[in-house]
């Protein structure tokens, strides 16, 4: 490499404008592009029903999850008005969701 950069400041200095290059080969392979694999409904599904599982305040709960399209639609009962608004919540921000249909009913 010193080599060079001694040679190119050599040719610049004495007003040669154009070298030719020759490509060196460093071993260093370049990382592969990241390919974006499209995401399907029963991933978006399985995603929705991980995260219902988790929370505290929806526990899951008697929650049906049917996706098309990319549409999520919630079926189903939960404990209160809260865990209602909350499952929808976390619907919504699962990756590849467009839209969610609520229909949880709160079990009385």
């Amino acid at each position: 490499m010193r080599i060079l950069a001694t040679v190119l400041i050599a040719a610049m200095s004495t007003g040669y404008a154009s070298i030719p290059t020759i490509p060196i080969q460093t071993g260093l392979a370049l990382p592969a592009a990241k390919v974006k694999e499209p995401i399907t409904d029963d991933s978006i599904s399985d995603q929705v029903r991980v995260r219902l599982a988790a929370d505290a305040v929806v526990k899951g709960g008697n929650i049906d999850v049917d996706v098309k399209d990319g549409v999520v639609t919630l079926k189903g009962a939960v404990p209160s008005d809260e865990a209602r608004h909350r499952a929808e919540k976390l619907a919504k921000h699962v990756k590849g969701v467009k839209s969610v249909v609520n229909q949880l009913t709160i079990k009385e």
